[in-house]
């Protein structure tokens, strides 16, 4: 019998989505991109990219991914959640907006808390159970202000979180797929195997 094959939905309604394919594919599994609720069917883990978190929100509202999104997460399946995608996955923000979440991390996310574009930067970064540090690249991104108590803070910078834990969702302030580093996402498909 064949062995099976992981399969990574990453959302690709906007954002750098095509960069998270890529890194699940270099690690040997399948990676297809979801852009309708059918698209959800068979996978094993989903990524929520980076990119623009109001516009990635508002489309998974209008192509109504928004409550399957929501479902699947919330009984287990693997997430990885990347910079817009941690605030997507988060329970609320520290400014008003209309930002849409799905509200299944227990965090409060700042937006664009490093500054704006031009204060993009990267750095090398302690990632608690990894050997050694991660690169990170921070493009207008996000810091956690507050972590609930089942949450487990896996990296900070500035004092801040900046890569977290809660069961079956990994999310980072960070662009990991920008990098050559492949640990993060391998953490996302070691959640799988253990699942």
């Amino acid at each position: 019998m064949a062995a099976h094959t992981t399969t990574v939905g990453v959302l690709a309604l906007q954002g750098d989505f095509r960069e998270h394919a890529a890194m699940v594919r270099m690690l040997g599994a399948e990676a297809v991109e979801i852009r309708t609720p059918a698209d959800l069917e068979g996978i094993d883990a989903v990524i929520i990219p980076g990119g623009e978190s109001t516009t990635i929100g508002k489309l998974a509202e209008l192509y109504e991914l928004d409550a399957p999104l929501r479902e699947l997460i919330g009984s287990g399946l693997p997430t990885l959640g990347t910079c817009a995608g941690l605030i997507v996955l988060s329970t609320a923000t520290t400014t008003d907006s209309d930002q849409p979440l799905l509200g299944v991390l227990d965090v409060i996310v700042e937006r664009n808390a490093f500054g704006r574009q031009v204060a993009s930067f990267e750095e090398s970064t302690a990632v608690r159970g990894l050997d050694g540090e991660v690169p990170a690249v921070y493009i207008r991104a996000p810091w956690i202000a507050k972590v609930g108590a089942s949450v487990e803070v896996l990296a900070e910078t500035a004092g801040h979180p900046v890569m977290v834990r809660q069961g079956n969702i990994i999310a980072t302030s960070f662009h990991p797929e920008l990098t050559t580093d492949t640990r993060i996402h391998k953490m996302l498909l070691d959640l799988v195997q253990g699942a």
